[in-house]
């Protein structure tokens, strides 16, 4: 087996097409051969007549911003999938052809077909230009901030369409919707047809051909869609196989909505329109075949009925429109088809790729850190000049992983072992809607994305899929670009479980305007965590009220997590244990009948301060045993921040809470999705940037290496009345941990609202975060846990404990944890490892100390204060300093102030002092034209001194 190092040339006149050209380094045996190939093709390939070094071939680093990305759409890839908005094709075009899901067929020449798989209709037809590649994983995909996606358009002429019903019905056509209407909200209804209606199975690659595979009313339909050219006409054809049918079935091949006429003459129908009746859309049978008939009905909708029968019935349809007096060039069209065959696409076809792309990773050296990052190098540059955004990743049982990228490609990755010199890359599947999930079961790749879940057959056995199998697309998918298909892992019991984000107010105003301040009505399953059954043939809603969820599931316990979206009706971002029936807060995604009684809201295992985490993502149960203190834990990921964080479960008592404790190490770039490999029992991650992060990286694959070293992390707490136990994995210096003065204890609740986010509150309800006084602190008698005493405590949605301690050999432990108190019950010393204190007899009447914490001295106001708090906060995620935009969801903060500021409603103001202390107050109160409302408050968070810090640093970057 040979190698090839590929590259692309672009040729002069044609930048938009990229030919792949070999530069190949070949044994001296089939250098000849390869020589005489390459002048033949005369397309920029040549073999090397002195091989490279092998050295040369891998790639060991990545420069985004330097690489050259071919185009989205790949010119030998036969469809993409996406979404349509064909409402207004023009005259005689139904006006409610909307596709959230769209098999976007490249039919050869300038043909192309959208294939509707939740309606199994072909709901246009078009010659001329492609897509515009504006969804957001399209726009984004060489532009990596762009944000400014729509809903994509029919750029070129349309020919032939259909409008918003099934493609095919029983004996009698039906022109009706028959999904069921919604009951929550008097809103579109989005979704796959009934089962019993249809569904779609799948799609088969055979070269740059497909085969399309669905079932109407039981029956097993297989279609190969293609086109013809003619005198400069162009046809579209049909190739359709039908298996035995119990009973007759319709197929509407097309609408036209204002017809003057129409005839069926032998294997032809036509409708004709104008006055004159001198345009004419048609449809026709290649040759005629027994049990298949054309109608016209109402002179609107071209159909075909198939009668019942035993045996497979095999037919090709072409389907055309033009001017009436070019009818026969048509007919034509119909006495030249080939006879109707269908390939044999169940042995799978040619590979699309057959070239692999080698990196070398970078190992991270040896520190005294018990947790490191290497990175796994991505296949950039590669021979087809993908961008490679990775997003998530599952491994194979031998140690392999699949990842897939935002832009829809699923890469097959051998060779991860711990030097990682020599991993090889190897395209698997592409055409995919922005997918967010891979997983891998029984050794199969899955993925979900706004398609649904799709599985993959390698049927040949080539290393590239050649069936995409529709494994479920139950779960509806709405045409708003914000209700992301954002998380799917594997059910232990077999399934899965999928999450769908909330129609957000955000993007083009395609389909329905805001119900609720941030929300658009979606899908009925938006906003939603979705129990996806062991055959993928049901879904049901398993938690509601949801604004933007990620998950984690234990695939031992299946303990089921999920985070949220800091957003409206959520105030910070949570962390969830999820269990069936749950509700979450967010109204319109509650989906519950439109009388019912809003439920009631289960709380979260714990708030993440809008400081620490924005922007949480996805969560992994560590069920390795080679990650050392973080083995067994959950592990919660960080967009925003990015990050890791060890979550501490306090389960002891009759509620179970949460805490937060930092993983440091250095992340590269967004932490979104992870796993652990069952090779080497490391946690593998992956992420890439789009906007509103702290990290420039734009993507990148990791992984999270245990190196045998001490872990300063704390291990686990119980907050109790009378005072926090802290457990940490080593042992503690006595004279540090006993001091009460390296410890500061805060809390604070949110409130849930209708605006973005919360400010801070104090127990009694006004603004602020309450310093509480650590009285006393007591060392266990393994010293590796303190006992904090405070007093007065209760139930709070926030606290935060903050210490400066050491290790018994001097290791400066410098460090905070942030936990939620959902319940206070009464500790018990000796069971914690406290022998012989008597908690019942601390003393909590020191006034003098309480007012001390309560008024703890403040730092003065500083442009360099303002600076800090600047980053603490994660401005820095949402607003340049240097006058840039790109990823950015608010404007740039060079130049702000003293400059006039133009809102969304048509007023300006001067940004003055009191105009930057009313953004971080009221966020809401104006919003600058161009950008969304998606800030929080600063209301109990910030002090008149801070703010003041604030605005001092805002004003120097206005010098």
């Amino acid at each position: 087996m040979y190698r090839f190092t590929c590259r692309s040339v672009k040729f002069p006149g044609d930048a938009d097409k990229i030919t792949p050209g070999f530069f190949c380094n070949l044994s001296s045996a089939v250098r000849i051969i390869a020589l005489l190939t390459g002048i033949i093709l005369l397309a920029g390939c040549a073999p090397e007549t002195d091989p490279a070094p092998k050295d040369s071939e891998v790639i060991r680093e990545v420069n985004f911003e330097e690489a050259d990305f071919a185009p989205f759409v790949e010119p030998d890839f036969p469809f993409i999938t996406t979404s349509i908005d064909a409402r207004s094709l023009g005259p005689g075009f139904p006006t409610d052809n909307i596709v959230p899901r769209c098999l976007a067929l490249r039919l050869g020449g300038e043909a192309y077909a959208c294939f509707d798989t939740d309606m199994l209709r072909w709901s246009v037809a078009w010659t001329g230009e492609f897509l515009p590649m504006v969804t957001m994983g399209q726009i984004s995909y060489n532009d990596f901030h762009n944000k400014d996606n729509e809903i994509p358009t029919v750029l070129g002429e349309p020919s032939i369409a259909t409008g918003l019903y099934p493609g095919w019905s029983g004996p009698e056509p039906d022109f009706t919707d028959p999904r069921p209407p919604r009951t929550d909200l008097d809103a579109p209804v989005w979704g796959p047809v009934p089962g019993e209606t249809g569904r779609w199975k799948g799609v088969y690659l055979q070269g740059q051909e497909v085969v399309l595979s669905y079932a109407a009313r039981n029956t097993d339909i297989y279609e190969k869609p293609g086109s013809t050219r003619l005198q400069d006409e162009t046809g579209f054809t049909r190739t359709i196989q039908i298996g035995q049918r119990e009973e007759s079935l319709s197929m509407v091949a097309a609408e036209v909505s204002d017809g003057t006429g129409s005839e069926v003459t032998g294997n032809a129908a036509y409708i004709y329109r104008g006055e004159d009746r001198d345009s004419v859309t048609a449809i026709g049978l290649a040759e005629s075949v027994e049990g298949v008939e054309l109608n016209i009905i109402d002179d609107r909708y071209s159909t075909v009925q198939v009668s019942s029968g035993r045996k497979d019935v095999t037919f090709t349809l072409v389907l055309w429109s033009g001017p009436a007096d070019k009818k026969e060039v048509f007919e034509q069209m119909l006495a030249e088809a080939p006879p109707a065959e269908m390939p044999d696409f169940r042995e799978g076809g040619a590979p699309h790729w057959t070239e692999t792309v080698v990196t070398e990773g970078q190992v991270a050296p040896d520190t005294t850190s018990a947790y490191v990052i290497d990175q796994l190098t991505l296949p950039i540059p590669n021979p087809w000049n993908r961008n490679v955004r990775v997003v998530d990743v599952a491994f194979f049982d031998d140690g392999r992983a699949a990842v897939v990228t935002f832009s829809g490609d699923v890469w097959i990755v051998e060779g991860i072992d711990e030097e990682l010199e020599n991993i090889e890359w190897r395209r698997y599947a592409s055409g995919l809607y922005e997918t967010q999930s891979v997983e891998v079961v029984d050794d199969t790749v899955y993925t979900y994305g706004k398609e649904g879940i799709v599985r993959f057959h390698d049927l040949n056995e080539d290393g590239v899929a050649d069936y995409y199998e529709n494994f479920s697309n139950r779960m509806a998918q709405s045409i708003e670009t914000r209700e992301w298909a954002t998380d799917m892992v594997a059910a232990p019991g077999g399934g899965f479980f999928v999450a769908k984000a909330g129609g957000l107010d955000m993007g083009p105003k395609t389909s329905f305007p805001a119900i609720t301040k941030g929300f658009r009505a979606g899908s009925r399953h938006s906003g939603s965590v979705l129990k996806v059954s062991a055959e993928g043939r049901s879904v049901r809603h398993y938690a509601t009220g949801l604004r933007g969820p990620y998950l984690g599931i234990n695939p031992e316990t299946g303990v089921l997590t999920a985070s949220d979206q800091q957003g409206h009706y959520v105030p910070s971002t949570p962390l969830l244990l999820v269990e069936e029936g749950d509700y979450f807060g967010v109204p319109t995604t509650a989906h519950r009948p439109a009388a019912a009684r809003e439920p009631d809201i289960t709380p979260p295992l714990v708030w993440f301060p809008h400081s620490v985490d924005r922007s949480g993502i996805g969560q992994v149960w560590i069920t390795s045993d080679r990650m050392g203190p973080l083995s067994g834990s959950l592990v919660h990921l960080s967009y925003g921040r990015p990050g890791l964080f060890k979550i501490l479960i306090d389960s002891t008592g009759g509620t179970v809470q949460g805490g937060i404790a930092d993983i440091p190490a250095d992340y590269p770039a967004p932490t979104m999705k992870g796993a652990v490999s069952p090779a080497d029992g490391q946690l593998y991650l992956t992420g890439f940037t789009l906007w509103g992060t702290n990290s420039s990286g734009i993507s990148a694959f990791t992984r999270l290496r245990y190196t045998g070293r001490r872990s300063l992390l704390p291990q686990g707490f119980l907050a109790r009345d009378g005072g926090i136990i802290l457990r940490f994995d080593t042992e503690l210096d006595e004279e540090a941990a006993t001091n009460p003065g390296n410890y500061q204890a805060k809390r604070w609740n949110y409130r849930r609202t209708e605006d973005y986010g919360s400010g801070h509150f104090k127990l009694d309800g006004s603004a602020g975060e309450e310093l509480m006084p650590v009285f006393s602190a007591h060392l266990s008698d393994d010293r590796k846990a303190v006992f904090l005493a405070i007093p007065d405590m209760r139930e709070v949605m926030q606290m935060e404990i903050s210490y400066d301690l050491k290790a018994a050999d001097g290791t400066v432990m410098d460090d905070a944890l942030w936990f939620t108190v959902n319940d206070v019950e009464e500790p018990d010393p000796e069971v914690a490892g406290f022998s012989g204190l008597d908690i019942g007899s601390l003393a909590f009447e020191d006034e003098d100390k309480t007012q001390k914490a309560a008024n703890k001295p403040e730092k003065p106001a500083s442009a360099a204060r303002g600076k800090e708090l600047y980053q603490r906060l994660g401005c820095m995620g949402c607003h340049s300093t240097d006058g840039t935009t790109d990823g950015m969801i608010g404007p740039t903060l060079q130049g702000l102030f003293g400059s006039e500021q133009h809102f969304e409603d048509g007023s300006s103001a001067i940004a003055d002092e009191g105009y930057i202390r009313e953004s971080l107050l009221e966020p809401e109160a104006k919003i600058v034209e161009g950008h969304a409302g998606e800030m929080p408050s600063f209301l109990g968070i910030l002090s008149d001194r801070e703010m003041e810090s604030m605005v001092l640093y805002i004003k120097t970057l206005s010098e």
